[in-house]
């Protein structure tokens, strides 16, 4: 194996996609979590920015308390489907969810109080845009029950914004976060971006100088990703706008890696950085493959359906569109477009790649629920790809379980497709993954914020 690796991409779940089959015998029904996170898509934006391909809509008026009332009944739906007794936290994503008016914030945790117990203090996360940010609306959702705050900057530079098509200034970023941070203080985390078009390592550094400034103690850093269909895309395909090279970008991550530990953050998860302890305990809910229950049109879930009398772990997704969601809400009380049982395997593949995102790594118990038969050493403890691995420094495995080194966490990507490879082969349904960078499942989609490094 080279001892040179590519920086990381944007990662995501596996989609429930990978190759499945073999291995361990499923999850016993008992061992089955009664716990589940909560994520609820708003879908809708006034503008769609640049470089945005994610499950958004901009239109002309939006049926509030229509909306309202299908989040309500599909929540409630999905609850009773998967039986759990708590929900451990609540992620309003979007979208734009700041541009719903607290009462639907309110009117879904009602909800869930009722449908399923809201422990007090409970995360409540809403992400906000600081173009629908002041501190009116903002002490309104925090008396509808929000309790953090996710909020996308992207850039404190007026010219990058605008290339990003982002609504606000930095100026109005800078007054949204200030007041963010008086009513949610130490609960305010912020998104940035790096690796625009045209963008200097100089100006990197500045825009981070900067950012510790203002910031409170929970930064998301993603490198912007050229998708296809995007207005930005096709302005660098047509040569009006730089595309970074790969080692910039590898430099500007380093940096920002450097600097923020430097300054008292812990990088727990590859785009995550977070001091006093302000970790989001949603987004950790995914990357430890806990349940999550997806409500909103395209959200994803992965639950077991206890009230089906069901023992096994379903990838759920439902539909994109908002008007044909609502429909079928409306009709059948939730607005699933697919259902798919997730095999051993693809269970453990989907462990393998969300939990190694963090520094924790996966732990000897965790993998144990998943895999009661074969533990972590006997799947990569022995002669093979994950051995060289550790033996070239960037993996661990040791009696707290299976991480990435600092310097692993790092080129993540580039480690993932010879660990599954390897366990692919052990459970005896190997089918050699390709290299890229795995598929992303977008939230708006799931919901799992720390891959899409997008607010609005």
């Amino acid at each position: 194996m080279a001892a040179a690796r590519g920086w990381p991409r944007k990662l995501a779940a596996v989609a429930g996609v990978l190759p499945g089959g073999g291995g361990p015998g499923p999850v016993p029904e008992t061992a089955a979590p009664a716990t589940a996170a909560l994520y609820v898509h708003w879908p809708y934006c006034r503008k769609r920015c640049s470089y945005c391909s994610f499950n958004t809509y901009v239109v002309p008026a939006v049926d509030e308390a229509a909306v309202r009332a299908c989040l309500v009944r599909e929540a409630q739906t999905l609850l009773r489907f998967s039986q759990v007794h708590s929900v451990t936290s609540v992620f309003f994503g979007g979208g734009t969810p700041s541009l719903a008016s607290p009462g639907t914030v309110a009117a879904v945790l009602e909800a869930v109080a009722g449908a399923a117990h809201l422990p007090a203090g409970a995360e409540v996360t809403l992400e906000a845009n600081p173009s629908s940010t002041s501190a009116s609306p903002l002490a309104g959702f925090r008396a509808a029950g929000v309790n953090r705050l996710s909020i996308g900057v992207q850039s404190l530079d007026d010219a990058e914004l605008r290339m990003l098509g982002r609504e606000h200034t930095a100026a109005e970023a800078r007054k949204a976060v200030e007041a963010a941070r008086g009513l949610f203080p130490g609960r305010t985390s912020i998104d940035l971006l790096f690796g625009l078009p045209g963008q200097s390592r100089d100006a990197w550094a500045q825009r981070l100088e900067a950012t510790l400034g203002l910031c409170d103690d929970h930064i998301s850093l993603y490198q912007l990703t050229l998708e296809r269909g995007t207005a930005l895309a096709a302005q660098v395909r047509a040569g009006a706008l730089p595309a970074p090279c790969q080692d910039l970008l590898a430099d500007m991550y380093q940096t920002a890696r450097n600097v923020l530990v430097a300054t008292g953050f812990r990088h727990y998860e590859v785009s995550n950085f977070a001091r006093k302890g302000a970790l989001s305990t949603h987004n950790l809910s995914y990357w430890r493959a806990d349940q999550y229950i997806g409500v909103g049109p395209g959200a994803h879930g992965r639950f077991v359906l206890r009230g089906e009398g069901s023992c096994s772990r379903e990838a759920r997704v439902q539909i994109l569109e908002p008007v044909a969601w609502m429909r079928e809400v409306q009709s059948q009380g939730h607005g699933t477009r697919s259902r798919v049982v997730l095999s051993p395997l693809e269970q453990l593949e989907e462990l393998l790649t969300l939990g190694l995102r963090t520094d924790e790594g996966i732990t000897h118990e965790r993998w144990e629920h998943f895999s009661p038969q074969l533990s972590l050493q006997a799947v990569f403890g022995e002669p093979g790809e994950a051995r060289a691995l550790q033996q070239e420094g960037w993996l661990v495995l040791d009696s707290g379980g299976l991480r990435c080194t600092w310097a692993g966490l790092a080129v993540l990507d580039s480690l993932l497709p010879d660990l599954l490879w390897q366990l692919q082969r052990v459970l005896g349904a190997a089918r050699r993954p390709s290299r890229g960078t795995l598929a992303e499942e977008r939230a708006g989609g799931r919901g799992v914020r720390a891959v899409s490094g997008h607010n609005g």
